[in-house]
């Protein structure tokens, strides 16, 4: 499976580095985040695209707002709950409403920024932003799609949300895979049940399917990068071809990818569906991997509600 592991937090500075070369209307916008962010190299390069507004997370939203009304191409990153929740009315007003061309990039999301607690996770974001109409949300699995997800959010207009983790991830694509916003990718053919992981959850997701393929079950991988818009045609396929779907991520069940496909499936494809993620409980703070396991979320974990499903 894996080509190494990378920080992705250093792989998105290189990528926005990467496109702001491209694009001299690209910017680089932080909230007393920026060396976090890994904003360094982009603020060297192009000191006069780069902006530290300090702790104001939702004039920061509005600053960036105005800034793509005159042609700029805004990059804010910050920790992934204060570019979410704390301003979401502005992402919904400013951002969504207005159809302003933004691209906020949550980092550290889901539990991987584990020692720091509730306060810091970022367990809700997929439930809030796909309320707001128009509002593309990205969660790359790999180093890899990171990469291109950010390149690809550069060219594309409109509102975007893009979701990255902070351990190390394992390299699952070569450069030369495609990444397109709204397709899923088929990683591993299947045919007792369909798993489709999203973001962090994907290594996790390959080497669960690898153990269970020991045990005799052929199971479909599908990595869904894009949380909205939906690839329901893929879901279609998959729900007519192996009958039972699971989903795996590192947010919420209630509001989550998880139950955007079951509504779907509910609607269009009606097959078992079970989703595996973060339950209505607080999650505490500590090292990630214990963490992940406290959630139901270790690989071993996985592979036996797969395999349970499945029965």
């Amino acid at each position: 499976m894996s080509k190494g592991a990378l920080n992705p937090r250093v792989v998105f500075g290189d990528a926005l580095l990467e496109a702001g070369q491209k694009n001299d209307r690209v910017l680089a916008i932080s909230t007393d985040s920026s060396g976090g962010s890994q904003l360094t190299a982009f603020k060297n390069e192009f000191p006069e695209r780069h902006i530290e507004y300090g702790i104001m997370e939702q004039g920061a939203v509005g600053y960036a707002a105005g800034l793509a009304t005159t042609g700029w191409v805004p990059f804010y990153a910050a920790i992934a709950p204060f570019v979410t929740g704390r301003p979401f009315e502005m992402l919904k007003d400013d951002l969504g409403y207005m159809e302003t061309n933004v691209k906020v990039v949550g980092r550290c999301s889901g539990i991987t920024y584990s020692d720091l607690g509730p306060t810091h996770h970022s367990i809700d974001d997929f439930a809030m932003l796909q309320t707001i109409p128009g509002m593309t949300i990205l969660n790359p699995g790999d180093p890899v799609s990171i990469r291109k997800a950010i390149l690809v959010a550069a060219d594309t207009y409109g509102p975007m949300y893009i979701r990255i983790g902070s351990p190390a991830m394992p390299v699952i694509y070569d450069e030369s895979m495609d990444f397109e916003i709204g397709k899923g990718i088929e990683l591993r053919d299947g045919s007792d049940v369909t798993l489709i992981a999203t973001g962090t959850m994907l290594a996790y997701a390959v080497e669960a399917c690898e153990k269970l393929e020991t045990q005799g079950a052929s199971v479909q991988l599908i990595d869904m990068h894009t949380i909205k818009p939906l690839d329901r045609d893929l879901i279609s396929k998959c729900a007519a071809k192996t009958g039972r779907i699971v989903t795996l991520e590192e947010h919420y069940i209630s509001g989550g990818f998880g139950s955007a496909v079951a509504q779907h499936c509910a609607e269009h494809n009606p097959v078992p569906v079970k989703c595996l993620g973060i339950k209505d409980e607080w999650v505490g703070n500590g090292p990630y991997e214990p963490l992940l396991e406290s959630c139901g979320l270790s690989v071993d974990q996985i592979v036996e509600s797969i395999a349970k499903f499945i029965k």
